[in-house]
């Protein structure tokens, strides 16, 4: 779980990191005014907000995702100790009236 939060938050960063040198080199080399410099970037920074905003609903997704899978896992297990407490129990209760009637006779 450790490296997908790893590899997820590298995804996130590079992202950032293209937005954010996309913006500079169209600010730099653009042939245009200030002003429609700044319109173009604020709709890179609309489309930049617009894809964290859908990454940050799929990780949101998958997380509930994987804790669901986590709950079935626990409460697998948690059946299979049961079981075997149980099993475990009765083979105790079985060795309990082995003895005392070993010691009866």
């Amino acid at each position: 779980m450790a490296d997908e939060r790893g590899s997820a938050t590298a995804v996130l960063l590079a992202f950032l990191s293209g937005a954010a040198l996309g913006a500079v080199a169209a600010l730099l080399l653009a042939p245009q005014s200030g002003r429609e410099s700044r319109e173009q970037l604020r709709g890179y920074a609309r489309r930049a907000e617009d894809n964290l905003r859908e990454l940050a609903d799929r990780a949101g997704e998958a997380l509930e995702g994987v804790m669901e899978e986590g709950k079935s896992f626990v409460e697998s297990k948690k059946s299979v100790i049961r079981e075997a407490l149980e099993a475990g129990r009765e083979a105790m209760k079985r060795e309990r009236e082995s003895v005392r009637s070993e010691g009866q006779s």
